[in-house]
């Protein structure tokens, strides 16, 4: 395989740079990135809504209500959705109306109940060792990104809206492989998008600051025609472009009818639904939202009454907007985190009615790209503690993801020292099952 630098990598070298000047921010740059071999795929972007600091299974997708109040505290009346057999929690109504569209993984393993560690396994499917393995994200950016051909208007890798945090997204892959994180709030009046939109900067201040820079720049007219120079020129007015051209529109929620951004709610996770959908049509190859707050030690039962109800919302109106826009069928939506919450309610002190950090067993949920829905994968214990069958490790589902987008899970990517790194590690000795979800790939 070939890897060699490319006339676009230097221009966006270059871009990062006028941004800087133009934003007065920090920009970290890194070297031009390695440029691998375009691969086909069924799927064509995934959404990834990660769920940071884990949410609870039995709250969610693996309710056991039988268990006694000591599991299941007062959610205990789980619904059945749509899919005759398949519960879950009683606060997730619209969700249990879209379950013909996604599969739920219950037997979800790890064993980790590090944040940061977890974080690392489910991101990228390997355990911490000598070498820091970029996330999926970064891997789909590598194949689907700029290197295999990608000209969309936004970033081929984008966060809503704030850094995931824990790990290091690009890993060896390189600083050109990070996230674009939006900052800002899509729920906002305006959702000031860093980069492409400066709060409190009108567009004449922006577009004076332009000619500023080229009424300064008396090296350039010194030299003219000098290549060097002319790339410049050329990353300045892609920048420009981001700001005032396609870009700016894609990112301008308020041409969304009010009925649509009303369907989603009007939330900072819902409206960030709605953005993950106008990405996927611009062509975007993945997207996440950064969905923190389920990190629930104290007050768990408090917390997640007020959020899953607006998870319920910004979720469902996701599968529905995608599947009613023919677009769920090239989309992975994959939601979950770095890993569950004791099955066992924390009363005591200081605790008071929380659960803990629990990689033992948790749920994940996939729909689209390829992806069956209405089906459960795996099975806990009567109180959720276990797997009590058909294991799935953080590998088979990047895996399988992996398989859908057509990347090959047995494949390989060069690290710093352009070396092949496998994309997956090998089953470790305990693992006796496993494998790859066929049994939700349609």
């Amino acid at each position: 395989m070939q890897y060699d630098f490319t006339r676009r990598d230097m221009l966006k070298a270059g871009l990062w740079y006028t941004a800087t000047l133009a934003f007065g921010s920090t920009v970290t740059w890194a070297a031009p990135p390695l440029k691998p071999v375009a691969v086909a795929g069924k799927a064509k972007s995934i959404i990834q809504i990660w769920m940071w600091g884990g949410p609870a299974h039995l709250d969610t997708f693996d309710p056991k209500p039988e268990a006694g109040a000591a599991y299941c505290g007062p959610l205990d009346k789980p619904i059945e959705t749509n899919v005759k057999g398949m519960r879950v929690s009683q606060l997730l109504p619209k969700l249990s109306q879209q379950a013909d569209k996604f599969s739920i993984i219950r037997s979800m393993t790890h064993g980790n109940n590090g944040h940061e560690t977890a974080s690392y396994l489910m991101q990228t499917g390997h355990r911490p060792d000598r070498i820091v393995h970029p996330s999926i994200g970064a891997i789909v950016n590598h194949f689907r990104g700029y290197d295999a051909g990608y000209k969309g208007v936004a970033p081929p890798y984008v966060v809503l809206t704030t850094p995931q945090g824990r790990f290091s997204e690009a890993g060896c892959l390189g600083m050109n492989y990070k996230p674009f994180c939006t900052g800002g709030d899509p729920n906002a009046a305006r959702f000031v998008v860093e980069g492409i939109v400066a709060e409190g900067i009108t567009d004449q201040r922006q577009l004076a600051r332009r000619q500023l820079l080229t009424d300064l720049d008396t090296l350039g007219k010194a030299l003219p025609g000098h290549e060097e120079f002319a790339r410049a020129d050329a990353a300045q007015d892609e920048a420009y472009k981001l700001m005032f051209g396609e870009a700016r529109t894609l990112f301008d929620l308020s041409l969304e009818k009010p009925e649509m951004r009303d369907l989603y709610g009007r939330t900072t996770f819902g409206q960030s639904c709605l953005m993950a959908r106008r990405l996927v049509e611009s062509g975007v190859p993945y997207i996440t939202i950064n969905y923190n707050g389920w990190d629930t030690h104290k007050q768990h039962f408090q917390t997640i009454g007020r959020k899953l109800p607006e998870m319920d919302q910004g979720f469902a109106a996701l599968l529905q907007d995608l599947s009613d826009r023919g677009l769920l069928d090239s989309t992975i939506v994959w939601w979950g985190g770095e890993f569950g919450r004791s099955p066992k309610v924390q009363t005591e002190a200081p605790w008071n009615g929380g659960r803990n950090n629990f990689g033992k067993v948790f749920s994940v949920v996939l729909a689209g790209g390829g992806f069956k829905g209405g089906h459960v994968v795996g099975e806990t214990d009567s109180k959720g503690e276990t797997v009590k069958s058909r294991p799935v490790y953080p590998r088979d589902l990047i895996g399988s993801m992996y398989q859908r987008l057509g990347i090959d899970p047995a494949g390989n990517i060069p690290n710093v020292n352009g070396e092949a790194l496998a994309l997956l590690p090998p089953p470790e000795k305990d693992e006796v099952e496993g494998g790859l979800l066929k049994e939700i790939m349609a």
